[in-house]
């Protein structure tokens, strides 16, 4: 037996997962200081560092918030089995 919550926290967690992945691929390419190097563009547009940033901080918020929700629904799951038997 399988509680929803898992599987909503699972697909929250990978959707954080490939959010944080995005993100720091884009501070990676940031632009350097060396003149050289041209500024790095996503989509056609320079690439916000604080924007990315942010981005970062909510997928940790969102992994951090879905991994308490697994934990719940874990132990949710275990009181279950122990009232059943």
């Amino acid at each position: 037996m399988q509680i929803p919550a898992m599987s909503s926290a699972l697909e929250g967690m990978s959707r954080a997962e490939t959010q944080l992945n995005q993100a720091a691929g884009d501070i990676a390419r940031a632009a350097t200081t060396d003149p050289a190097i041209p500024v790095p563009r996503v989509n056609g547009d320079i690439v916000d560092l604080s924007a990315s940033m942010v981005s970062l901080l909510q997928s940790r918020n969102s992994f951090d918030a879905n991994t308490k929700v697994l934990k719940v629904a874990d132990e949710m799951q275990k009181s279950l089995l122990n009232v059943v038997g």
